[in-house]
């Protein structure tokens, strides 16, 4: 994993991760977290849900971000089309990246729609995770069926997003370790983030003001590249693993007659 993470450069692909998901994709997520029907507040929920925020933290987000009427009000079918182009980069970043780990060429350039539909999954995925429509009233029902559908249905998007920007070049049991690894590392990051960031938001936002919260989030993002990356690294190196397990057995095999 350690001789992995310096070939592919995780740090600085981390780093790349977080700036493109910043500048390209958050715009695009608040307007349509705006006009999606949620009793939220948008995507400030789904950072403050992320990062297991509460009370004066959550707040300092939230402070962040125009409301759902301000954003509607100001958006215009041609900047909604710009940041959707936009958005596709960050997509292609993540398919080099996986191209990378998996030692795969680089797919064709008319393989775009894969982007775009890894780009349009990936938009609703966090837009489920915090439409509260969905849940029950009863708060402990809510919180059992909130991290059912967060595991289950993160499993099976890192699965499947593998597979769509691999262009299937990779069997779906390769990719399967790689998946489980993921969700296993966001979940690793949301206990750190509570522990460490949440803390941070309220320190920094009364040192530095509204730029204090952004470096915080940013520094999150940076956390959420790696799980993305170091996830399908695990899946890699598990496959290499059983591959040196069973060339023994099948040199022993050939020796047997």
């Amino acid at each position: 994993m350690w001789r992995s993470g310096q070939e592919i450069e995780l740090l600085h692909r981390s780093m790349a991760f977080a700036a493109l998901f910043f500048v390209t994709l958050v715009p695009l997520l608040v307007v349509v977290a705006a006009a999606f029907p949620s009793r939220g507040s948008g995507i400030a929920d789904w950072i403050n849900e992320g990062l297991a925020l509460s009370g004066r933290s959550a707040k300092a987000v939230g402070e962040q971000f125009a409301s759902k009427s301000e954003v509607l009000n100001t958006t215009t079918a041609l900047s909604l089309a710009a940041l959707a182009v936009f958005g596709i980069s960050l997509m292609a970043a993540v398919q080099r990246t996986y191209e990378r780990i998996w030692n795969l060429r680089p797919g064709a350039w008319h393989a775009v729609w894969r982007q775009v539909i890894g780009l349009a999954g990936l938009i609703a995925v966090i837009l489920l995770t915090t439409w509260h429509g969905l849940l029950p009233h009863d708060a402990t029902a809510a919180s059992v069926l909130r991290v059912g559908l967060s595991v289950c249905g993160g499993v099976l998007y890192f699965w499947w997003l593998q597979h769509l920007l691999l262009a299937s070049r990779v069997a779906w049991s390769a990719l399967f370790p790689g998946a489980i690894a993921t969700v296993a590392a966001f979940a690793g990051l949301r206990v750190f983030s509570q522990l460490v960031f949440a803390p941070l938001i309220v320190s920094n936002a009364v040192s530095y003001g509204a730029v204090g919260s952004v470096l915080v989030v940013q520094s999150w993002l940076i956390g959420v590249g790696y799980t993305v990356y170091a996830g399908a690294m695990v899946g890699r190196v598990s496959r290499d693993d059983r591959s040196r397990e069973d060339r023994p057995h099948q040199d022993e095999a050939h020796e047997d007659p």
